[in-house]
């Protein structure tokens, strides 16, 4: 690789920018994909960038068209903000972690944030309001809220939906979230907007404990997370 064309690469993953370089088996050039260019010595036709495209959401290595280019994908662990350091998120978190995401727990409450079942995940002892203008949430964030307090919950969902995180859910039942969604169209978000927030949150498997209610939202964080490499 070029040296250039090195320390681009090399700034991309230092800032956790997912990116990609494209290289010819056959040749020395190179490309540089990144969500928004192409940099490099080597053109990519249409079909061959959408296909890299392709590989960078879905951090999908490997060869391609027709095993003449190389593609080696570069994105940066998922990330998890879990809102309020309740009993699920107690499961949640180590479950989070052991699947690759790297877990942030925001809570006001310094007992609950500190917990000793919480003691080896990042903490943000902090209203959500301003924990999430310091988390900021990017397209590889998912973000859980679980508190049913609407002050903890509403501004944590508010910067969410301000965010292009891939994923946003909320506990509580349907009558809860109903009443969630109504407060939030009155501070003006749309129904496209409330749609992007999964409520009640998780996949229905019948939970019932803190655990179950756990992995049924991370089986639906990760199952957005693969849905959206298209």
């Amino acid at each position: 690789m070029k040296l250039a064309l090195l320390k681009e690469l090399q700034r991309e993953i230092a800032g956790k920018q997912p990116c990609a370089t494209v290289t010819e088996l056959a040749g020395s050039r190179q490309a540089l994909v990144t969500t928004a260019e192409v940099r490099g010595d080597k053109f990519l036709s249409a079909d061959q960038l959408a296909e890299v495209r392709k590989r960078l959401a879905s951090d999908r290595s490997g060869v391609i068209d027709e095993a003449q280019l190389f593609v080696r994908v570069y994105t940066p662990a998922p990330r998890m903000v879990i809102v309020g350091a309740v009993h699920i998120a107690q499961a949640l978190a180590p479950m989070a972690k052991l699947a690759g995401f790297d877990v942030t727990v925001i809570d006001p409450r310094e007992a609950f944030a500190r917990s000793s079942q919480l003691s080896d995940v990042n903490a943000i002892v902090a209203w959500p309001d301003e924990a999430m203008v310091e988390v900021a949430p990017d397209v590889r964030t998912a973000v859980v809220t679980l508190t049913h307090d609407p002050k903890l919950d509403d501004p944590a969902l508010a910067a969410a939906l301000q965010s292009p995180a891939f994923y946003i859910g909320a506990l509580g039942s349907r009558k809860t979230h109903a009443k969630r969604l109504q407060r939030l169209a009155v501070e003006g978000f749309n129904e496209a907007d409330l749609a992007r927030i999964n409520g009640p949150v998780g996949i229905d498997i019948d939970a019932i404990t803190p655990a179950e209610i756990a992995v049924s939202i991370l089986a639906q964080v990760i199952a957005t997370l693969r849905a959206e490499a298209i």
